[in-house]
């Protein structure tokens, strides 16, 4: 019995000291508790009651090796007809908000506002009342990478007309929904459909322009962002009395040692990936650092001028300050340092940053190759952001871990939400970051890009083999509603 005894003690010592580790303060009162999900990775309906086509719906529709085992979005969780028994979920865990997206091609098919279907207006119509019905506050992003194929077709992203196609969809959606929704997000984590859905290619639209098309993207999408904020504030802020922001997505960039060469190397980096949309919006213009380094290779590479566009000054004025508040996802952390083996003809987003990363081989890893479990980084990204942008308000809008086989006893994750949201709070009580809610990534397992349905995510588990796409919770919604019952990560808090 004496080893049996002793491994009793060591799991009971591991629990105590893991518990002894965590913020032990409650979270503020009106602290807001959430979770997340995005249309095309839950909805299904692909192409029911007038829905049109999305990039993502052409791209796995022709191309069946773009995802893990050929899967797609087609029916996924089928939230489009079970938008009911999601909101009882939710309103069962007590969230105070419920953060989803709207297909730009189930209200718009063609993308253009000459063709609204009413069929779609009237699910999301539906969705938010049940919502508010439920006492949970919508959080509305209106751009989870699924640009209308019609959009694609002329060019998408990289084609300056898209600002003001964005723009009329804003408008429309502010309209439409904004008597109900007090939080729109503009776009969310737009490096990601950028720089690899116009740069790697390995998203949809899955174009491979590395350091042309995704720098376009960008640049347009920043526009469009400050052109649908306006818009909010010129016509709808004094009646709707909303809110309207943008989401950005960031590693925390560890230097691989204390020598001034690696952290600038951090520095860089931040700037190239949180930057990049961050420092337009809060302090006008592209980061010194990403104009002076992607300038002097385009030159070095025969062009004429910087592959970065310019922005007018006009272009600054009107996109400097449009940010109500910054939502933020954050998941993992790399190590970084200088690249000492710089190709100044290579092209591309990465090799335009000239810093190398990797993640150390100790940290846990979740089933995403791209997750660490590394709660610590999101303190200095956060303390960062502050720092570097004037104390913005921040939601984290998307913070979660992955597993391969959707565990219903899953303690990872209840490690990995518990880690982070201590070191957020840490952040909030030791360094003064302006932190006001927390979304949790995500409410159900989903169809999670090209790792199909490998990688999971949710609170709850989907049964994609059942034709009812049966939802179960597991263990971490249970841990998840307690948290947000008692606001505290600890068995005993001390105070606020």
């Amino acid at each position: 019995m004496a080893p049996l005894r002793s491994l009793v003690l060591v799991l009971l010592f591991s629990v105590a000291s893991f518990a002894a580790e965590l913020n032990n303060k409650y979270f503020p009162d009106d602290f807001m508790f959430g979770a997340a999900t995005s249309a095309y990775q839950i909805e299904g309906a692909w192409n029911e009651d007038g829905k049109g086509e999305n990039i993502w719906d052409h791209i796995t529709h022709r191309n069946k090796t773009f995802t893990h085992g050929g899967d797609n979005g087609d029916i996924t969780s089928d939230s489009y007809h079970k938008y009911k028994e999601d909101v009882a979920i939710l309103k069962a865990m007590n969230v105070t908000h419920y953060r989803f997206s709207i297909g730009w091609s189930r209200i718009l098919p063609n993308g253009f506002t000459n063709q609204i279907n009413d069929l779609g207006v009237a699910y999301y119509n539906n969705l938010i009342n049940e919502l508010k019905s439920n006492n949970i506050e919508p959080l509305v992003t209106l751009y989870h990478w699924d640009t209308p194929q019609a959009i694609q077709d002329i060019g998408g992203f990289p084609n300056g007309i898209i600002v003001d196609l964005f723009a009329d969809y804003a408008e429309l959606c502010f309209k439409l929904f904004g008597d109900r929704v007090k939080y729109w997000m503009t776009f969310n984590e737009p490096k990601q459909p950028c720089n690899h859905g116009y740069g790697s290619g390995d998203y949809a639209p899955g174009i491979q322009s590395p350091g042309i098309g995704e720098y376009m993207c960008s640049h347009n999408v920043i526009k469009a962002h400050a052109k649908a904020w306006h818009i909010y504030n010129d016509k709808f802020r004094a009646e709707q009395k909303g809110q309207v922001g943008i989401v950005i997505d960031s590693n925390w960039w560890e230097p691989a040692s204390d020598s001034a060469e690696d952290k600038e190397a951090s520095e860089t980096k931040l700037h190239f990936t949180f930057g990049l949309y961050a420092n337009p919006i809060f302090n006008g213009d592209y980061p010194k650092v990403m104009k002076d380094k992607i300038k002097e290779r385009s030159l070095a590479q025969g062009f004429k001028e910087s592959r970065l566009p310019p922005f007018t000054e006009k272009e600054i004025a009107e996109i400097k300050g449009t940010a109500d508040f910054l939502g933020v996802n954050t998941y993992s952390s790399s190590l970084v340092s200088h690249d000492k083996e710089v190709d100044k003809m290579a092209m591309g987003y990465v090799k335009d940053s000239e810093v190398k990363d990797w993640f150390d081989d100790s940290w846990e890893k979740g089933a995403s190759d791209w997750l660490t479990v590394t709660p610590w980084g999101s303190r200095k990204l956060l303390k960062w952001i502050k720092d570097t942008y004037n104390s913005p308000r921040i939601i984290i809008t998307e913070n979660g871990y992955s597993d391969f086989d959707g565990t219903l006893d899953d303690d990872k994750r209840i490690h990995y939400i518990s880690t982070y949201l201590s070191s957020i709070k840490d952040a909030m009580d030791e360094d003064g970051v302006d932190i006001f809610g927390y979304t949790v990534w995500s409410l159900l397992d989903n169809l999670e890009w090209t790792f199909g349905f490998t990688n999971k995510f949710g609170l709850y588990n989907v049964d994609f083999n059942s034709p009812n796409r049966t939802r179960t919770p597991k263990k971490s919604a249970t841990f998840y509603k307690n948290l947000i019952k008692t606001k505290c990560l600890v068995d005993k808090c001390v105070e606020k």
